[in-house]
This record gives structure tokens, sequence and C-alpha cells, in this order.
């Protein structure tokens, strides 16, 4: 038994090794992102994921597979599933090794493609990087499992500054600020007491400030710097104008109070560990 699993170790640490190569810029030269949403080119109706740089006031967009948007979206809407899928079985894996994603690294655009590099620490020499090969939708699926940091390379930015996108509908879960959002429906209202007269946005998760201000799952987010609030991506592009320099100002309804809370603009804070179990749904 012994030998075979160390077998199995030896056999993973070698396709780790084939697959290693080395960061093709230094993370301190590449650019904090948050990952915001899944969305699509209007025109191709190819998905998209769309990372939020808030000093810029830019978003980035990177074309992704079907698999791969299906994978992120789950994420970000907190939905499990009753077995591990492919990036939930990675997780583990790491997990099971004593290894940790420290950040993932879209760091250069080769002939119009993109590449990405995983940043893996393990427990017993957490000061020491292993980096591996990866594509750029697999690492960010990886990412909003694990709550890993997300940097891009400048030419990156650049690369999809002119380019549009769209939203998927009133099932659309959008982050900005640490705050997961998605639209009310019947359904959400009833589950949550709200009344027909409340409009907002609902706040399906909260990590970093946000949390810590007392933003929770329930609350309503009815106004972004005094502009009420129409649709999640509208939430998305109101956080994003926020004047460089100045903090996010958000009104929330939450349990029969207002509650006006002022928010950072750049990107939150890693918080590696934070992972979905199968089946878990937060709301």
């Amino acid at each position: 038994m012994l030998k075979s699993i160390v077998v199995v170790v030896l056999v993973m640490l070698m396709v780790t090794l084939a697959q290693a190569r080395v960061p093709m810029q230094a993370p301190d030269e590449l650019v904090a992102v948050e990952l915001a949403t899944v969305a699509v080119d209007p025109f191709s109706g190819a998905p998209l994921v769309v990372l939020r740089e808030p000093d810029s006031g830019d978003f980035v967009l990177i074309s992704i597979g079907t698999h791969e948007a299906m994978a992120i979206m789950r994420a970000l809407e907190d939905v499990g599933t009753p077995r591990p899928m492919t990036h939930d079985t990675a997780v583990a894996m790491l997990d099971a090794l004593d290894g940790e994603l420290h950040q993932v690294m879209v760091d250069a655009l080769v002939e119009g493609s993109y590449l990405g590099v995983l940043d893996i620490r393990r427990e017993a020499d957490p000061d020491t990087p292993v980096y591996v090969d990866t594509r750029p939708s697999d690492g960010l699926a990886l990412a909003v499992r694990t709550g890993a940091r997300i940097l891009v390379a400048p030419e990156v930015l650049q690369a999809s500054r002119e380019q549009d996108f769209a939203g998927l509908g009133d099932d659309q879960v959008v982050t900005a600020l640490g705050i997961s959002v998605i639209a009310l429906n019947a359904e959400r209202r009833e589950e949550f007491s709200l009344s027909s007269e409340r409009e907002g946005l609902l706040v399906v998760r909260a990590r970093g400030a946000a949390r810590e201000q007392g933003v929770e799952a329930g609350a309503l987010i009815e106004s972004v710097n005094d502009t009420p609030v129409e649709s999640v991506m509208d939430f998305l592009r109101q956080v994003q104008a926020t004047p460089a320099g100045e903090s996010a100002r958000l009104r929330l309804w939450f349990d029969g109070e207002t509650q006006d809370v002022e928010l950072d603009t750049g990107v939150p804070e890693a918080a590696p560990g934070e992972r979905l179990q199968p089946g878990q749904r937060l709301i």
C-alpha cells in the first residue's frame, strides 16, 4: 500500500515538473485584478471572464471555453456539486499534498494567446514558489475557488481595453469590492422576506473589508455613489467609475435598517484557503 502511494506521489511530482515554467515577468511587475464575472462577447457570443482593474478603471477581458466559464460561474454563485468537478479535484489535491495556491498570473500575451502560471506554496517551504504552467481559464477557475490573488501583465491589460462585453441575465453573479451580488426575483424576495417595494441587488457573499464593515449575505445594495443600481452589470460599472483615490459609497438595506458603507476600490486582499465543499451553497 505504501509503495503504491509513493508511486502516485512521484508520478504527480514528475507531471508538475514537466509543466513547470518560470513567469515571463516578475510578479511585482504585474497588476492586481479582481475576478468580477463571466460575460459574453456581444458580437460572437463567446464567453469572456471579466477582471476588474481599479487603478486604470479598465476591465481585462479574456476569452475562455464554455466548460471553464461554467466552472467559474459555479464558484461565483457558491454552488457546489454532489461530486467534485475537475477544478474541485485539483484544489483537493493541493490540500492533500500540503500545498496552497498563492496566486495566479496571466503573465504574457503571445501570438494572440494568453499564458498563465500558478504560484503554489508548500507548507514545508512557504517562501519558495513552485510555478506550474496553466491556461488562464483554468487558473482563474482555481483562483475563484481558493481566494488566491490574480495578477496580469500590463500588455494583457492593454490588449482588451477597447473590447466590450455583455451580461448573461438576471441569474448572473457579479463581484466587486469583495461583494458578490445577484438580481432580485420573487423566489429570493420570499426567501429573505423582502418587500416588493424594496429595490436593489441581493448580496450573496462578502469578504475582506466589506465583511469587516458589516456587509452580509442577504443585504440589499440600493445605490453606489448616490446613484441607484439597476442591474448587476450597472453595479460593476458604477464601482469601476468611482474616481481614482476616492472610496465607493454604498447604501445597503439589511435587517430593516439602512446602512452606509465606504470601501476602498482597490482589489481586496487575497484570501487563500477559501474554498467550496461538494454540495455547498451559501445562498
